[in-house]
């Protein structure tokens, strides 16, 4: 008796989804036979049915594809070694004010820790962050002397919380992952697991060395592998914020057809800057406390500058392609996007032009399907910075800004600017770029969506059950 229930229970689940696709819930709930029109009392249970069948689909535990987070620029926790050729550049950065954990091998957290907050240490901060480019590598590198790794690879557990003592505040991915656990179904570091990174190195063009970045490509694949493998052969979805989209769709572009049919289910990207952000300029120029209480822009300016991500970010000519529209404003010269390279020079900041030039221009000249359904989920109707406008005080200056449209980071413009096969797009008006990661209604979206993906996999288990 139970057995049959349970057919008849799938085989109704099976046929109620199939009609929602449709927009024929009524039709097949009345078997298609000429009936009178629902009445209100029907379209109630009609939608209660139709919401429980998306829940009951997706909170079936291990009925749902595998997930990997990858998160967006200082989206997860990095920890740096100091050694012996680290020379610190005042006493308060000395390692008698910082002692060393033997138990932890000397590796202590550099982002975040909250003495950034306090101003003799955010020196230390930029310190320890910079990055070098060697000219004769072709190639960044850290600071001498500092050596860094990404903690918990293959885990959300440093994506959850920037800071674990500081869980309020520093929260990042964690109202995500209980989204989709309460929700989908979903159980944190076995169905969800997450690819962190040196977020301060970039990819780059063909030709060019990127040693950081292409190690972390070749993990991230070695973990869509294994995750599919340790759940029965499933493909994973891909689910990244911001920067890591960037990230993503040059991986898929760097995979074959067959390994991503085999492996990769679905693409979703959260507020992923496609090609840039205006803001990024002001960084450039200014600094950005990037909300940071107390902090001193110009303090973090030098680090922010020389990261080999934050010029993946500059804004893309290809999307902001209006020569007549000038981006930033000063009173003796303007700059579009054409004029990149004539910008960081004027800012005091020669020695990217370069590499911007050579390998991080390439990288934006388009934005190639990467051969996977894909569907962008982006905040709009927020101010968001679409003209920097600069007086005679110069670039240490905050500027006065114009606002357009965006997610409050990143310009609508950027936003929609991916156009490829198979591409599905949900714009949520007044969620900001971080706040998609926490508002009630973005989280909705963000599992609605997750759940249709999952339904997939619903309708396939089914159709067995009928079989």
């Amino acid at each position: 008796m139970a057995k049959r229930v349970l057919y008849h229970h799938k085989l109704l689940i099976f046929y109620a989804f199939q009609s929602l696709h449709r927009d024929e819930i009524h039709e097949t709930l009345f078997l298609r036979k000429k009936m009178k029109k629902p009445s209100s009392r029907h379209l109630v249970v009609i939608g209660m049915l139709v919401m429980a069948t998306i829940t009951s689909m997706c909170q079936a535990i291990g009925n749902v594809y595998p997930l990997i987070m990858v998160p967006g620029n200082g989206g997860n926790q990095l920890e740096a070694r100091l050694d012996r050729d680290y020379k610190p550049t005042s006493v308060w950065c000395s390692s008698w004010l910082c002692p060393i954990r033997k138990k932890s091998g000397g590796w202590f957290r550099l982002w975040f820790d909250a003495a950034v907050l306090l101003s003799p240490f955010t020196r230390c901060f930029n310190d320890r962050m910079m990055l070098y480019y060697d000219a004769d590598l072709d190639d960044y590198q850290n600071a001498p002397g500092v050596q860094t790794r990404v903690p918990h690879f293959g885990s959300t557990k440093s994506l959850l919380y920037l800071d674990p003592r500081l869980r309020d505040a520093t929260s990042y991915m964690e109202h995500l992952v209980k989204a989709l656990e309460k929700g989908c179904g979903y159980v944190n570091d076995q169905t969800i697991l997450g690819a962190p990174y040196d977020f301060r190195y970039g990819l780059t063009g063909p030709g060019h060395p990127t040693r950081v970045a292409s190690q972390f490509l070749e993990d991230l694949k070695h973990l869509v592998e294994k995750t599919s493998s340790d759940n029965k052969g499933k493909p994973v979805i891909l689910l990244s914020h911001s920067l890591g989209g960037l990230f993503v769709l040059h991986f898929l572009n760097r995979t074959t057809p067959s390994w991503r049919h085999k492996y990769i289910k679905h693409f979703v990207a959260l507020a992923t800057p496609w090609g840039g952000t205006i803001e990024q300029m002001k960084t450039f120029a200014s600094g950005n406390t990037l909300g940071v209480p107390f902090v001193n822009p110009l303090l973090v300016r030098p680090q922010q500058r020389c990261s080999e991500s934050n010029q993946w970010l500059l804004p893309s000519p290809k999307v902001f392609h209006d020569r007549t529209k000038p981006l930033v404003v000063t009173p003796r010269v303007n700059y579009t996007a054409y004029e990149m390279d004539r910008f960081l020079a004027d800012i005091g900041f020669s020695q990217g032009v370069m590499p911007y030039k050579t390998r991080v221009l390439p990288l934006t000249e388009g934005l190639v399907s990467p051969g996977v359904p894909v569907t962008c989920i982006y905040g709009k109707g927020v101010d968001t910075p679409e003209v920097l406008v600069y007086g005679e005080g110069g670039f240490d200056e905050q500027p006065e800004i114009k606002y357009g449209d965006g997610d409050g980071t990143v310009n609508l413009a950027s936003l929609a600017a991916l156009e490829v096969e198979s591409l599905k797009t949900v714009e949520l008006g007044g969620v900001s770029h971080t706040s998609i990661l926490k508002d009630e209604i973005a989280l909705k979206e963000i599992v609605k969506q997750i759940s249709i993906i999952n339904s997939g996999l619903s309708n396939v288990n089914a159709m067995r059950a009928v079989d």
